[in-house]
Parts: C-alpha cells; structure tokens; sequence
C-alpha cells in the first residue's frame, strides 16, 4: 500500500512539473529562431497581390538583429522604412509577439507595441499569436488578428502573415539575402 502511494505520489509529482506540449512548441520556435540570429532575409509580399498596397513592390529586409534569452528583436523594413520590428519575448506565460514602429528619432509612433500571445496551434518552426486585448482595445478593428511567423528550414523560407476575421490579410515571404 506504501508503495501504490508513493508511486501515485510521483505520478502526480511529475505531471504537474511536466508543461503542456504547445508550451515546448513554443519554447522550441525561440530556440530555432534564436539560432537564425544575425541572419538577414529579402522578400516581397505575397499576399495581397494589389499593386495599390502599400507594401507593393517594396524590398522587404528582416533582419534577426538581437537574441538575448528571453527577447528576440527582428528589423522589418519595407523599402526605406525602418520603422517596424518585431519583438518576440518569452515568459511564464508563453511567447508574447509585439510590433515596434518608431519614427526616425527613435520616438514611438502613435499605434506601437501591438500583438498578442502565441495559442496551442504552433510547432517548433511555425507559431501563432492571436491578437490581445491591449491591441484590442488600441486598434478594435485589429481584434480577431492572428499573426504567423515561420521558418522552413528545408527551404529556407521565412514567413510572416496576418489573418483577421480568419481571412489572409497579409503575409510575406523571404530568403537568406545574398
């Protein structure tokens, strides 16, 4: 009888040490994208194909500049306009996704720091940060954002897409520049 209690005792030890399986997705995706650091890659966007977007014909550059152990910050520019980075920060509470504009002096634009937290559905090379309410309630049309971010290593592939309303909004795709 002891010993049915001590292993139920371990048991139950041990499954509440263990972490969810997206929990070590997650933590995987930082690792494999902290092991890209220092790498630049070039692309365009793919999605919408209107001429008339703003981001139309423009060199896109992300640039994983910055790697510490919990904070990964990666330049976007598009065209001249550097304004953009992603800023990947893990925690306790999973991996949280934020967009950094800045304006050419270093100041905050008026609509920074949005994103939201990494769900359930990402793998070691692909997450999925779904919009929080802090970005709910600064841009409300931004509310059912989910924003992806993946690498295919076979490929060489970094991909970068927004879906609002479960529909492509936007996405981009980019290679190691030469």
């Amino acid at each position: 009888m002891k010993n049915l209690i001590a292993l139920m005792a371990v048991v139950l030890l041990f499954n509440a040490c263990s972490k969810p399986p997206h929990v070590k997705k997650q933590n995987d995706f930082f690792t494999n994208l902290s092991s890209l650091c220092g790498q630049v890659f070039e692309g365009y966007s793919t999605f919408p194909t209107d001429p008339d977007h703003d981001f139309a014909g423009q060199l896109l550059v992300a640039n994983i500049q910055s790697c510490e152990q919990h904070q990964i910050r990666i330049r976007f520019a598009v065209g001249h306009d550097q304004s953009r980075t992603w800023v990947i920060s893990k925690s306790r509470q999973g991996l949280l996704l934020k967009h950094d504009h800045r304006h050419d002096d270093g100041t905050p634009d008026e609509i920074t720091n949005y994103g939201g937290w990494a769900n359930d559905q990402g793998t070691g090379w692909q997450q999925f940060f779904a919009a929080d309410e802090a970005t709910a309630d600064m841009i409300p049309a931004a509310a059912t954002n989910v924003w992806m971010l993946s690498y295919d290593p076979h490929n060489q592939v970094l991909t970068y897409d927004l879906k609002r309303h479960g529909k492509p909004r936007y996405q981009a795709q980019l290679k190691p520049a030469d």
